[in-house]
């Protein structure tokens, strides 16, 4: 098992990811991640000669809200990625109070989770990341930028 945090607060924009520091590394040499980097790689390494891939289980659990001053267009939301495509099964969505007149504060924050099984093929490796997924109200308006915080993401491997 290999574990990714980040407890400071961060601004991530749509579309970016959620940087994280190397907790507990993979010692094994099967999950690579550099500190400061928001990009967790998955590798296909298996010992038995018949298993076709390396199966992991990646969880994330962290804190978001919107920005101080920000308004909430529509709900927000974080998902975890793979080779920079969101995964939509793992996507975790919540709706904030308008902060313009309620500035952000420990109970503005909301706790999320994600999970997905990723199979990684024999040889082959594959990126994961936590991704700022929020969208805006409509086709006029951006999606916002999130606060995340208490960032931390788990890779196990199952198989």
């Amino acid at each position: 098992m290999a574990e990714y945090v980040k407890n400071e607060v961060q601004t991530v924009l749509p579309n970016q990811v959620v940087t994280l520091n190397t907790s507990i590394g993979c010692n094994k040499g099967y999950v690579y991640h550099r500190n400061g980097s928001g990009i967790i790689t998955l590798r296909g390494i298996v010992n038995c000669p018949s298993a076709c891939f390396a199966r992991y289980s990646v969880n994330f659990n962290g804190n978001i809200a919107i920005p101080d001053g920000g308004t909430a267009p529509a709900p927000i939301s974080v998902a975890l990625a793979l080779d920079g495509e969101p995964i939509l099964t793992s996507r975790a969505i919540v709706t904030p109070a308008d902060t313009a007149t309620n500035p952000p504060t420990q109970e503005n924050f909301f706790n999320v989770t994600s999970t997905a099984i990723i199979n990684v093929p024999k040889g082959c490796c594959f990126n994961v990341s936590v991704e700022n997924t929020s969208e805006g109200a409509d086709a006029t308006t951006p999606a916002p930028a999130i606060l995340v915080q208490n960032a931390n993401v788990t890779v196990a491997r199952i198989a």
